[in-house]
């Protein structure tokens, strides 16, 4: 089949509709989404800053967006248009158990393409029973070499691997952790940046290690859990943080709850998500309810997850921002105001120096 790209008109409703006609006649046909940055490009979400990591610079206005995720080894593709570079940096973004559906992240997916990163969003299950959970490192591996071996074909945006971003959520963070461990055994590239986002497995074990030593010496990683997550809780999280011991630029950041005594900021294991329905797959299994129940776009997407990740990826590519990311410092603690003008209860920073005096923060796994 021939590769067809469709321009879209920016409505929603025309993108929900003609998007998965499009995706149904296209399977594994890029679909050109217009205008879905205009909102973004200084015009900023509420709470959102104008700058700076997590902020509203933007550079491109488009994305392009690739279906090939019929199997389990599949992926998806999003590259940044209007303009279209010649090249861009790759972020790998591996969903949590279940959020095969890409709409589940997809403020996120478009913020980070719009800063010019072309996403791949590895698939690694079919769906909630299958395949085992062993079988989910070798699957998104896959996924990851494929989208790169398409990313070399001509009309691409070519990708720049040398200082490649992970960002995982909930078994996604796992699913990571493993491969930044093994990633010359599975053939992909080595990581750069890795952040982990209420990483955990619940009960499941499969893409476990007993330790992350292994992790590469150069690595920057910050791994965030939530004090409120009672979904895997933060026991995976301080595995990985107390166990790469050879990695020395590692923090663990804790984000509680917050209030003014007007609107609220949860800690919750949904904190990442920010669905957008443009990129809506049709999926709507037990993840995709709750993402659609429980997503709030607010300052924990800006000042804490996108923020992190946006200045991960500044700091090993261009040697700026460290200390937002890294360090326990107050750029990397602040989380916003509220609208009068006060602080939202900063982050807390666990550095390296403190692993072996870690205390029980966050509630225990209940669950996946």
């Amino acid at each position: 089949m021939s590769s067809q790209v469709t321009t879209i008109p920016p409505s929603q409703a025309l993108y929900d509709r003609l998007g998965k006609v499009l995706r149904t006649i296209f399977p594994v046909s890029p679909l050109l989404l217009r205008g879905l940055f205009v909102a973004a490009q200084g015009t900023p979400y509420p709470g959102q800053p104008l700058t700076g990591p997590g902020g509203a610079e933007y550079f491109h206005e488009s994305v392009a967006f690739f279906d090939a995720a019929t199997t389990a080894d599949g992926y998806w593709l999003f590259e940044p248009a209007d303009p279209k570079p010649d090249s861009a940096e790759v972020v790998v973004f591996m969903h949590g158990y279940g959020a095969y559906n890409p709409m589940a992240y997809g403020k996120w997916i478009k913020h980070l393409v719009a800063k010019g990163n072309i996403v791949i969003y590895p698939r690694y299950q079919k769906n909630l029973m299958w395949p085992r959970a062993d079988a989910f490192p070798e699957n998104a591996a896959t996924g990851i070499r494929r989208a790169l071996k398409e990313l070399q074909k001509e009309g691409r945006v070519k990708p720049k691997t040398e200082k490649i971003a992970y960002i995982g959520h909930s078994y996604g963070g796992v699913i990571n952790a493993n491969l930044a461990v093994n990633w010359q055994q599975y053939g992909i590239p080595k990581p750069a940046s890795l952040l982990l986002c209420e990483p955990g497995s619940g009960p499941l074990k499969g893409a476990r290690l007993t330790d992350y030593s292994g992790l590469p010496a150069d690595l920057q990683m910050v791994i965030v859990v939530g004090a409120e997550d009672y979904v895997v809780g933060q026991e995976f999280g301080r595995l990985v943080f107390e166990t790469a011991v050879n990695t020395p630029d590692r923090n663990l950041v804790i984000q509680r709850r917050s209030s003014d005594g007007h609107r609220y900021i949860g800690a919750s294991h949904s904190e990442p998500y920010c669905y957008d329905l443009d990129f809506d797959i049709g999926v709507r299994n037990y993840t995709a309810k709750r993402v659609l129940m429980t997503s709030r776009l607010n300052e924990v997407d800006f000042n804490c997850y996108w923020k992190f990740a946006d200045a991960l990826m500044e700091s090993t590519r261009n040697g700026c921002y460290r200390e937002v990311a890294l360090g326990n410092t107050p750029e990397q603690r602040w989380l916003g105001q509220w609208s009068n003008g006060k602080a939202i209860r900063e982050l807390e920073v666990v550095l390296p120096s403190s692993a072996g005096k870690m205390t029980q923060e966050v509630p225990a796994s209940n669950g996946k």
